[in-house]
């Protein structure tokens, strides 16, 4: 067996990565995720495909390749050349996780809507693995980030009780869905009453609206459509009831149109980050962000999808907290980057803007990481390596490995995933 020695001998390895082509991404050039790919690849890009997702990692759903390996031949893998050079990744995380990359890292481009869904921990994710191989295709959990890069909105987690309420008195379409009896039992409950017995009642409301029969949720739709088309001729609608129209749009009689009365409606500044830990529900809605999540393609659907659902499992899975979720900034480490520092010990992001002429130390850290260039070129420096990096490179740096960056355009922005600082 030969394996292509110059790669095995440099410090940093440039990478070939894999797009998704998902229905909901956005088309040809609109797509940021496009443009990244057809730089990295030098495949042009296909104008009338969606292009959703950029893969950076060694996922076996979407596989990176080292630029200049080769195997017998073909294109190595990243995660074949890790198994070769172990080494890579440094002691702790071989004891930890193996000899793989424990974290995998996106870019996504969001033209319509992504399921409502949650992602499983480890627990379940093994039973789920174990009972269908085909729908769940590994065994571990997925808790994730996502950072704006431009405007994003998303829709993730339950309202509070007392929004909850409000939504049941004046979306009379929810209540007609449900029935009187679940309404009235969130009407009579207070956060008196106790964390656990709220968190019952939200899950015997939603499992009771998920379940509903296509043709209930068809003429509940259209009656909310009738009822808001009108309002809107009178006063103007509101964030959310505006979105629930465009969501309808997108996903035509879905029950997740009605069921997104029920979630926080999240809009992202660019810079801004948001965490999903395991069984959290979410959806993201439009705009384009980086990603990043422990190394897993696990999704447990229940609406606005065309996909295979699966709402029994979801209903169960989900952890049913209420309120607004936190909004991160990110803490500055230098003048030029911001560190998000996630409670998973898998990832951790750093977002780096550097102007021309400005430059900027990454220290070694005991574990690996991947760059991601999105606007703009400068040089990056480390043990037997410099080169020139411009938009749409992507380069895995090994465990213990200092980095240098300096910017020769107008702005070098681009962004490192790494294991969590924490867990050293």
């Amino acid at each position: 067996m030969e394996i292509n020695g110059s790669a095995s001998r440099r410090s940093i390895q440039r990478l070939k990565c894999s797009v998704m082509n998902y229905d909901w991404g956005r088309i040809g050039r609109e797509s940021g995720v496009a443009r990244l790919f057809s730089l990295n690849s030098g495949v042009n890009i296909e104008e009338d495909r969606p292009h959703a997702e950029f893969w950076m990692g060694t996922h076996d759903s979407g596989p990176s390749f080292v630029v200049d390996g080769f195997e017998n031949g073909a294109a190595l893998s990243l995660k074949s050349w890790i198994a070769k050079n172990p080494h890579v990744l440094g002691d702790k995380i071989v004891q930890k996780w193996g000899v793989n990359l424990p974290f995998l890292f996106k870019v996504l481009s969001v033209a319509k809507a992504l399921s409502i869904q949650a992602h499983p921990d480890k627990e379940l994710a093994t039973a789920l693995h174990k009972m269908r191989p085909d729908v769940f295709k590994d065994d571990n959990h997925k808790p994730e980030m996502a950072l704006a890069l431009t405007e994003f909105e998303a829709l993730c987690g339950f309202i509070s009780l007392e929004e909850l309420k409000e939504v049941l008195q004046n979306v009379p379409e929810i209540a007609e869905v449900v029935g009187s009896v679940y309404v009235n039992q969130v009407l009579d409950i207070n956060n008196e009453d106790g964390e656990e017995k709220v968190k019952a009642v939200l899950r015997s409301l939603f499992t009771q609206l998920m379940s509903a029969s296509n043709d209930v949720i068809s003429k509940a739709l259209s009656e909310l459509k009738t009822r808001l088309n009108t309002a809107s001729e009178v006063r103007q609608l509101t964030d959310k009831e505006q979105l629930v129209l465009r969501l309808e749009k997108q996903y035509p009689a879905d029950v997740g149109v009605l069921a997104s009365f029920l979630f926080n409606y999240v809009k992202l500044n660019p810079g801004e980050a948001l965490y999903l830990g395991a069984d959290e529900l979410h959806a993201y809605i439009r705009g384009e962000c980086i990603e990043c999540m422990a190394t897993s393609d696990n999704v447990v659907r229940a609406g606005l999808t065309p996909k295979n659902r699966d709402v029994e499992i979801l209903c169960s899975m989900l952890t049913y907290k209420q309120g607004f979720p936190k909004i991160v900034q990110g803490v500055p480490v230098n003048p030029y980057t911001r560190k998000y520092i996630p409670p998973f010990d898998e990832f951790e992001v750093d977002r780096c803007i550097l102007p021309r002429g400005a430059s900027v130390a990454f220290p070694a850290s005991p574990g690996p990481s991947i760059f991601v260039v999105m606007e703009g070129e400068g040089t990056m420096v480390a043990e037997s390596f410099e080169d020139l990096v411009r938009e749409g490179d992507v380069l895995f740096a090994p465990a213990n490995t200092d980095i240098s960056l300096s910017s020769a355009s107008e702005l070098l922005h681009l962004y490192r995933a790494g294991v969590n600082s924490r867990f050293f």
